[in-house]
């Protein structure tokens, strides 16, 4: 996350913009390197978030707030007393240091005004923020280091501020664009191997080193190039180059992005963000300011971060399911291997009880012939010869019931086992695929409900301001609507209860995957929707990378549920398949051209049959 100089004057330029003038009305520290201020600005509330954080320390205005502790800390509490009520005067960053200052105006315990400046240091591990006065004193910060850990610079109350080490690289402005060219010039006698992007970031002042990428891509030149091969033509390309973005930054020209892996942001990774279009990296998408690519940058990185670790412990809980399963299914299966002998047992009772008078009592084995046999073949059954032939009788008939009762179990406990397995394997697919909170929470619900999680391990219920997700919607070329469930629970309900009987019915075959219904209206149902359904449930399956998919489909009452079978597990008959190879672009050109067409359901998916 290129946090860099340049960022850092953007971001106090458009605080300074939407803020200055505007009175801090409370104060919070919801996490312990974290301060939120809320600000009433020209008839608009706003909330700045100042972070010191040590992986993503940053300033910004964000949209969403967060839970505060019962009891504020001691940084906040003395925050509150400085700061509310007082008047933001300025907000701004200099020499394209890190460091941004907010100077407030407010009244102290005297009544007489005066002015504090809070400060945020954004620098890696380093980060800190504080409250200094007119003199230049602490007041406080978030972070102390005494003399002990730092003895240049101590951050601690009633000491002087001293601010952090400056790095010598030419500033752009100050310096010249022909300066700053000169001086990567003449480390190329020196440092021939080194790259040119390193040799411009040990060079200007607070470009980051995805920005000095993209110098070298606008100049027209490979970034990793060695110093020893960059020629004057380059170095001409990259002295008008600086020279632009330098003249941008002084007449506050700026161009905020967010920055994807592919142009289409709405399926693309989001990778960073930047005051300036990036596109060495990836590909930029404007927005309306920096303030909006910080906050949207970190809400999709914190979202993602949650929803990162709540897969984690359900992903675990059931690989270890799958695990024993699988455990279980291999002594299953050794069971009924070494109870496969049961018939021969039964053969020998029989024999030895059909020749119980023509077998000497103590014989080690008898010879008889095996009557049930077409050619009458003679066997020899092992006797033991301490047992008379009668007991040696009941001895087999002993094991072939023994045998029997175990490969009769262990076949039954076999069937569970691997019903249970299939189960598994669709949540584990269910959890892959799950791209929302709120869905890997229905997912710990209907695992729940199965009692794979303790009942303390529930999940709590939605917000009503975050209702819990609903099938996907789809329409197909024909224009009819397309649902796919997201999960078994999900499954049931759209299989069993929202669809009608002439809908027809689509899942991969032999496959974890989603249950696809396409809803009839007047006629029947085009082929051509059939085959988009039949794409769309390879897509949603564990099949989704592979190519020529079966796909079977029937209609809704051939599909029955068998009693006591788990979620999203049914049985049909009467069906066709059709084979398929996905298509990754199909759901958002059908979702785009459905829309397009404006055909939009009267009612939601789950108020009745369609």
């Amino acid at each position: 996350m290129p946090f860099d100089g340049t960022v850092t004057l953007c971001v106090a330029s458009e605080l300074n913009r939407v803020l200055g003038g505007g009175r801090i009305e409370r104060v919070f520290q919801p996490e312990k390197d974290e301060v939120n201020i809320l600000v009433r600005s020209s008839g608009a509330n706003y909330r700045l978030l100042l972070s010191a954080n040590s992986s993503h320390p940053r300033v910004h205005i964000a949209r969403n707030a967060k839970d505060n502790p019962a009891v504020p800390p001691t940084f906040c509490m003395v925050l509150r007393k400085y700061l509310i009520g007082g008047k933001i005067l300025s907000v701004s960053a200099e020499n394209l240091e890190r460091v941004i200052k907010i100077t407030v105006e407010s009244y102290d315990e005297m009544g007489d005004i005066s002015v504090k400046t809070l400060i945020a240091e954004i620098m890696g591990k380093h980060s800190n923020i504080l409250l200094i006065n007119e003199n230049l004193k602490i007041i406080d910060a978030l972070k102390h280091i005494d003399s002990e850990v730092n003895r240049v610079r101590e951050i601690m109350p009633a000491r002087d501020y001293v601010p952090p080490p400056s790095q010598s690289k030419l500033v752009p402005g100050d310096a010249s664009p022909s300066e700053i060219v000169g001086a990567v010039a003449s480390a190329q006698d020196k440092y021939p191997m080194k790259r040119l992007d390193a040799a411009l970031l040990d060079t200007i002042m607070g470009f980051s080193p995805v920005l000095c990428r993209e110098l070298c891509h606008r100049a027209g030149i490979q970034f990793d190039t060695p110093l020893a091969l960059v020629n004057k033509n380059h170095l001409s390309a990259l002295e008008h180059i600086i020279g632009s973005v330098a003249t941008r930054m002084r007449n506050g020209e700026y161009a905020p992005c967010l920055i994807y892996d592919s142009p289409d942001t709405v399926k693309g990774k989001l990778l960073d963000f930047h005051c300036f279009s990036i596109n060495v990296i990836g590909f930029a998408s404007p927005v309306d300011g920096i303030n909006d690519a910080i906050d949207s940058f970190y809400y999709q990185r914190g979202k993602n971060e949650a929803l990162r670790q709540k897969k984690a412990h359900l992903l675990k809980l059931v690989g270890n399911n799958l695990d024993r399963c699988k455990r279980k299914m291999a002594i299953q299966q050794e069971n009924m291997r070494e109870s496969a002998n049961k018939d021969k047992y039964k053969l020998y009772g029989e024999l030895l009880q059909a020749n119980v008078y023509a077998i000497v009592s103590g014989s080690k084995s008898a010879t008889v012939q095996n009557y049930y046999s077409e050619g009458g073949e003679f066997v020899d059954i092992p006797l033991n010869e301490d047992l008379s032939p009668q007991a040696n009788a009941q001895v087999y008939y002993k094991k072939y019931r023994k045998a029997k009762a175990t490969w009769l179990n262990a076949n039954i406990q076999y069937e569970e086992s691997l019903k249970e397995l299939i189960y598994l394997e669709s949540v584990l697919h269910e959890l892959e695929a799950s791209s929302d909170i709120h869905e890997i929470d229905e997912v710990r619900q209907e695992l729940a409900s199965q009692k794979y999680v303790s009942s303390s391990d529930k999940p709590k219920k939605l917000r009503q301001n975050n209702p819990a997700p609903v099938p996907h919607l789809f329409y197909s070329s024909d224009g009819l609507r397309v649902y796919v469930g997201k999960n078994n629970r999900q499954n049931d309900i759209l299989t069993l209860k929202t669809a009608s009987s002439g809908d027809i019915w689509l899942h991969v075959k032999n496959m974890p995957g989603s249950h696809v219904v396409i809803k009839k209206e007047k006629g029947e149902i085009p082929n051509q929707t059939i085959f988009e359904g039949a794409m769309l449930a390879a897509l949603f399956s564990k099949a989704r990378m592979g190519s020529n998919v079966d796909v079977d489909f029937t209609e809704i009452r051939n599909v029955k549920k068998p009693q006591g079978a788990k979620p999203g597990m049914v049985v049909y008959v009467n069906h066709r398949t059709i084979v398929v190879t996905p298509d990754p672009d199909l759901p958002l050109k059908l979702k785009l051209g459905g829309h397009a067409q404006g055909r939009i359901p009267a009612a939601h998916p789950h108020s009745g049959h369609g």
